[in-house]
Parts: C-alpha cells; structure tokens; sequence
C-alpha cells in the first residue's frame, strides 16, 4: 500500500526544482511575453524616429522600449545562472 503513495524519481526531481524556484515558468513566459512587446515597441518607433516623423516623442519611446528589451534579456539570463548554480553546489568535484 505505501508503494502506491511514493512518487518516481522524475516526479521528485520535479517537484523539489518547483519548491526551489516557485513560478519560474510563469516567470519566463512574462520575460518572453515584455520582451517581444518591447521589441516590436522597439521596432516601429526606430522606423518613425529615421522617417524624422515626431521625433520628440518618438525617441523616448524607443529609448523606453530599448531599457525594457535590455532589463527582459537580463533578468532572463539572472534566471538561468540562479538555476545552474544549485546543480553546481551539488557537485563540488565537478
């Protein structure tokens, strides 16, 4: 009857990786998500800041659109090293 209970391996993996970053796919959908927002954001003000067309508006825009493509690509690579460096500490000799 106990046997019934326990879980496979692959399902303990699974759900330690969960307790140990909560939300992490979440996470990374909304940097994926901001991140294709700004770039298209990026995109058409950069074409209406060179057709010269309300430059003065059109160039904080980009420049805002620009800071949130950069911080997406940051904190999507913060993910990724906070996920790789328990793996490590698990394997000093490595």
């Amino acid at each position: 009857m106990a046997d019934k209970n326990r879980l496979n391996p692959e399902q303990y993996a699974s759900l330690k990786a969960e307790v140990a970053a909560p939300y992490r796919g979440l996470r990374q959908f909304i940097y994926i998500a901001f991140g294709a927002s700004g770039s298209i954001g990026a995109f058409v003000f950069f074409f209406q800041v060179l057709a010269g067309r309300d430059v003065e508006s059109a160039l904080p825009s980009l420049a805002l659109q620009v800071g949130i493509v950069t911080l997406m690509v940051f904190l999507w690579r913060w993910e990724q090293r906070r996920q790789q460096r328990p793996q490590s500490d698990k394997n000093p000799n490595s």
